[in-house]
């Protein structure tokens, strides 16, 4: 179970900022909290620092949207029957600048930088609070879990639309800001991630829920994998420490098993501390439950279902398959019941992030933590690191492939095969991007990685997926109309 519960204090008057110019509210207004009467104390840094975590939360996000977006757009699913036409859009990539999913997601990452940049922007004044009032080592603790998050949420943004308004903590600018070459955005993310992997605690040390060291590592390696500096993103993953495979592959995804040897960075949600808002958190955060479970349930709404070519990529022998799928013959509900050929529209369901395991049926509230980076992925991507430096050693990333195989069951000589230390660089390639398939199937990597490794148009022929366009979101329309700052000019192409 959950061994902590981060409250998430929400400073309406300071808060309510967006990336657009209508939103972006002057700090002195003498009727709302204001920095230079806040920030007064520990108790109040670490309250606005936990706000900023909240904008993770939300339907736009890991509440519920971001599941139906990359898992439709990489085809890993299906309509299990109950997918309604909104979230299909992202299936045959008909999605345009007026989706108000794509707004609601937009918002949700900038309220969640806009309130990373309030601690941020704010350093000269909580410097001034009393060493007996704020620790330096605790400030700087804050100071990096900040900057941890607000490297999150532009990293989600940069990924989905390339160039992007960004914002840097400065508030002497009312306006809206214009937009940014991508580059820029990725340099602000390394200097935030390396300034957290220096200052935040290691995982033993921290509160579960909070950023750690090792979070920032594997999140740097991530960002310098992606930027093909194979080299500086090893090093960053070998300074990790502390974290293994689960035995269990299954207790990744259980709520009891939360936060894991495996776990290095997760997405909270906790039923007991409230769930009324729901349905009203597209953007805004304080949202405690996921809908990840009553939308992909074969028992309920089973809006999303495995897709068969994502079923078929698993081999013979592969454990994975029955952990990650449910199929008729398994039992669930504590071992009462079975599933049944006819519970199943395509003939599988989701297992992952399900909690059938524990009840006869879902609800529109779960509680399972959504994983956002998982020690199995952080070797999958030392895999490739390793494979395509410059001198790297395929026998090195073999290795590291096959620490993920094992606990899937694979064996020397066996059905299901440890690979061989023998194999091409290019066969080594195949094989890494075989096991971030199966391993990472329904955790919102595919897409990421199908556009980074420029096999989209391949694999996605036939999907409506047009190159050139929907490699990225569109900047959404509200934006354009209400930031003096971005115009039309601005949209990315196709759009």
């Amino acid at each position: 179970m959950k061994k902590y519960k981060i409250l998430f204090l929400f400073l309406t008057g300071v808060f309510a900022i967006n990336s657009c110019n209508t939103n972006d509210l002057e700090l002195s207004d003498p009727n709302q909290i204001t920095p230079e009467t806040f920030f007064a104390n520990e108790a109040q840094v670490q309250s606005a620092v936990n706000a900023s975590y909240a904008n993770l939360q939300p339907g736009a996000l890991y509440g519920r949207l971001m599941w139906f977006m990359n898992d439709n757009m990489s085809q890993e699913a299906v309509n299990g029957g109950g997918m309604e036409p909104n979230k299909e859009v992202f299936l045959d990539f008909s999605f345009n600048a007026t989706n108000v999913f794509i707004r609601d997601y937009w918002d949700a990452c900038y309220r969640g930088i806009n309130k990373a940049n309030f601690v941020i922007g704010n350093a000269s004044i909580i410097d001034e609070i009393p060493e007996g009032e704020l620790s330096n080592a605790t400030m700087l603790k804050f100071y990096a879990e900040a900057r941890f998050l607000r490297a999150q949420y532009y990293w989600l943004l940069v990924n989905k639309f390339g160039n992007i308004p960004l914002r840097n903590g400065d508030f002497t600018q009312p306006e809206g800001k214009p937009i940014s070459p991508k580059a820029d955005v990725i340099k602000l993310i390394i200097e935030d991630l390396e300034y957290a992997s220096i200052h935040l605690l290691p995982k033993e040390s921290e509160e579960t829920g909070r950023a750690t060291k090792g979070a920032a590592q594997a999140f740097l390696g991530k960002v310098f994998l992606y930027e093909k500096r194979y080299g500086d993103a090893l090093v960053s993953f070998n300074k990790m420490s502390g974290y293994d495979l689960e035995p269990n592959f299954l207790d990744n995804f259980l709520e009891e098993t939360e936060h894991g040897i495996e776990s290095v960075w997760e997405v909270e949600y906790d039923l007991s501390l409230g769930t009324s808002n729901k349905w009203g958190s597209d953007g805004t955060g304080k949202n405690h439950a996921t809908f990840r479970g009553q939308d992909y349930g074969a028992l309920d709404w089973f809006g999303s279902a495995p897709s068969d070519d994502l079923v078929n990529s698993f081999e013979a022998g592969d454990k994975r398959l029955n952990s990650t799928f449910y199929f008729a013959g398994d039992s669930y509900d504590n071992n009462t019941k079975t599933f049944k050929a006819s519970d199943f529209s395509v003939g599988r369901g989701w297992r992952k992030y399900q909690n059938y395991y524990k009840q006869p049926s879902e609800v529109q509230e779960s509680g399972i933590n959504a994983k956002v980076i998982r020690y199995a992925d952080v070797l999958l991507m030392m895999a490739e690191c390793e494979n395509q430096k410059p001198g790297g050693s395929q026998s090195v990333a073999v290795g590291y492939l096959n620490r993920v195989r094992a606990r899937a069951g694979a064996t020397a000589g066996g059905v299901f095969p440890l690979l061989s230390t023998t194999l091409s660089k290019e066969q080594v390639f195949e094989a890494i991007v075989h096991e971030r398939k199966v391993e990472l199937a329904g955790e919102q990597v595919r897409f990421d990685d199908l556009i980074r490794w420029d096999r989209a148009a391949t694999f996605l022929a036939g999907t409506g997926f047009q190159v050139g366009k929907n490699e990225l979101f569109p900047i959404p329309l509200q934006e354009i109309s209400s930031n003096v700052n971005v115009t039309s000019a601005d949209q990315n192409l196709g759009y």
